[in-house]
């Protein structure tokens, strides 16, 4: 075996058994981006077709395969897993941490997120994609021909096993794992939204893992939870998913308040306006995103009295979201504001998505839901909270924390012209939506008559899809002009306030040598002002321990993944399906019993060989 066959071989092993968090967030980083360059040219395939009256570019049911799978993998095959890209790469980080809890979970997380992924999506190869709707609604679900839903139903079921691990793990995480001094009024906001986030993760992805099992019963072995010929309910799904769906909706932007929260405080040179008000108003939104989920139903025929108390449930969570704007402004008021990229999007970041915010509240009242409902309205008010709100801060995020991640700064005209050609195109696809909605467009047709005059309003909207796909090229290209030019920056590029910019850059795998005291908020700032080069230690060098890493999580992610093969096809293809089912829940159950039977205590860093380490000096 050749020295540079070799060296391949142990750099792809690496990636596969790694535990650092730092790693496993660039690979939710690679996969979520992914994902969202596919659900992205489904959403293009989409405008084409709509562009004009009476198309026949995709029609039928391919158009719903096409409008089911953009939905599904946007929301749970790309925005989920950069989000965790983020909290895996930052928090750590941010609270002075070496690792995350349970770096063995974390990893198990990412490779079942990612097997439920690529199982959804081998659905386009094994006689189609699922086609009920992202939501999918029963009947429609029960009742679709052929294995789609089946293959939307496993597959989200494993990758949503996935987020629940990671879920737990970041409570854990942020609760335990804390440097000393860094009390939960000290943790910087993203931190505090991840904490938040995971909170709802814990509490809502179990509804969605009933549901899933539910509709799986129904559609493997016949059962009739949702079929209202056999006695079931159909609007008991929606409660199921919705109960589910609209904290998820928090779960996604959430972060992105938190991105945003630490960029303008950064490029405005100040400490972040309000942050105890941030801070309740984050918890607020967190609680109050469990009362509202009826909102969606109500055309469903709940009844006068639950629709007036979702309606007002739905009304009071625009209070601590208009909360967070005020703060954003006012800590840019009379700051010293840099409008670098990862700014811009930020700034832009806020009135969109108060216009996102506004529509929502008008979605809130229920007499003018029933005109509303199931029209392009809907749509362009989604498309303005989660591209506009949680799109716009990724993004941020990305040019943000880019250094961090992979020791190299993005190039900043590159990313000007990112930034305007997605900024322009989103508003341009999604503003006149509004429109078409109140004009009388449903949603998830793939047709229109010339006579509804609505020919003018979607040709603007494709343009601007044609727009925001531009921009995204332009990303890509300055990820690659990037890394071709290798220039390394600091490990404080931006001056920062808080503990992921007071390490070197590259991030050395075992975080800080000495764990940090924090003495405040705005930690490293703190130190800053104080003239000190570095944090103030808060213990003396010495071993530091670090986990193995490990192929079980991978190993038995494949599993799930093989056993998920044989759910599927357990009606029709007999005997080879339950050895699939067998096989693969075998593998999953083996790779637990070594877990537990292997005592695995990880390894120690010796303190001779860190203080070379930290000197420059060869090992």
């Amino acid at each position: 075996m050749s020295n540079a066959h070799a060296a391949n071989k142990s750099v792809l092993w690496d990636w596969l058994t790694t535990v650092d968090h730092k790693k496993i967030g660039i690979l939710y980083l690679i996969s979520g981006g992914f994902f969202f360059l596919v659900g992205g040219l489904e959403a293009v395939l989409i405008r084409i077709q709509l562009m004009s009256p009476e198309m026949a570019f995709l029609t039928g049911d391919m158009y719903n395969q096409v409008l089911t799978m953009h939905g599904t993998t946007m929301i749970f095959l790309a925005a989920m897993p950069v989000i965790f890209a983020f909290m895996n790469a930052v928090v750590p980080l941010q609270i002075g941490a070496r690792d995350v809890a349970f770096p063995f979970v974390n990893s198990l997380g990412f490779w079942l997120f990612f097997f439920g992924g690529v199982l959804l999506n081998l659905s386009w190869f094994l006689g189609g994609a699922p086609d009920a709707g992202w939501t999918a609604y029963a009947p429609l679900s029960t009742q679709s021909s052929g294995h789609g839903v089946d293959f939307y139903v496993l597959g989200l079921q494993i990758a949503g096993a996935g987020t629940l691990m990671g879920g737990i793990n970041f409570l854990v995480t942020i609760i335990n794992m804390r440097a000393p001094g860094m009390t939960f009024m000290r943790m910087p906001l993203f931190t505090w939204t991840a904490f938040v986030t995971s909170g709802l993760i814990l509490f809502a992805f179990p509804a969605l893992t009933i549901g899933f099992f539910l509709l799986m019963f129904d559609r493997v072995f016949e059962a009739n939870f949702f079929d209202a010929n056999m006695g079931g309910n159909a609007v008991i799904w929606e409660h199921i998913f919705w109960i589910f769906g609209h904290p998820e909706v928090y779960i996604l932007i959430l972060p992105a308040f938190g991105i945003i929260s630490e960029v303008v405080a950064t490029f405005s040179k100040k400490r972040l306006f309000g942050y105890s008000a941030m801070v309740f108003a984050t918890v607020l939104i967190g609680f109050l995103g469990f009362m509202v989920w009826a909102h969606h139903m109500f055309t469903v025929g709940l009844g006068a009295v639950a629709n007036s108390i979702f309606a007002v449930a739905t009304m009071a969570i625009a209070i601590p979201t208009g909360v967070k704007i005020f703060n954003w402004v006012f800590t840019m008021w009379g700051g010293r504001i840099k409008f670098n990229t990862a700014n811009l999007f930020s700034v832009g970041f806020i009135p969109t998505f108060v216009m996102g915010g506004v529509t929502g509240v008008m979605l809130a009242v229920a007499p003018a839901d029933y005109q509303y409902h199931d029209s392009y309205f809907v749509v362009a008010h989604f498309h303005y909270v989660i591209v506009g709100g949680l799109v716009l801060g990724l993004f941020s995020g990305l040019y943000y924390w880019y250094p961090r991640m992979f020791g190299l700064m993005l190039n900043e005209a590159l990313g000007k012209w990112n930034f305007w050609t997605f900024f322009i195109g989103f508003h341009l696809t999604f503003f006149p939506q509004h429109f078409l909605g109140l004009m009388g467009m449903p949603r998830r047709y793939f047709t229109y008559p010339a006579e509804f005059e609505l020919g003018s309003l979607n040709m603007i909207s494709t343009v601007g899809a044609g727009l925001m796909s531009i921009g995204t090229i332009i990303f890509l290209i300055n990820i690659v002009v990037t890394h071709v030019k290798g220039e390394k920056v600091s490990g404080d590029p931006w001056d920062g306030r808080t503990l992921e910019w007071a390490i070197p850059n590259p991030t050395p795998h075992y975080n800080f040598l000495q764990t940090p005291l924090v003495r405040g908020l705005d930690a490293l700032w703190i130190e800053k002002m104080a003239g000190n080069k570095k944090m103030t230690p808060a213990e003396p060098v010495g071993d530091i321990h670090m986990p193995n890493n490990s192929i079980l999580p991978f190993v038995m992610s494949l599993g799930f993944f093989i056993a998920g093969f044989g759910f599927i096809y357990f009606n029709t293809a007999g005997t080879p399906a339950l050895i699939a089912v067998i096989v693969g829940l075998g593998i999953g159950l083996a790779c637990m019993f070594l877990r537990s039977w292997i005592d695995d205590h990880g390894h120690h860093l010796h303190k001779e060989d860190l203080l070379k380490e930290d000197k420059g000096v060869d090992v």
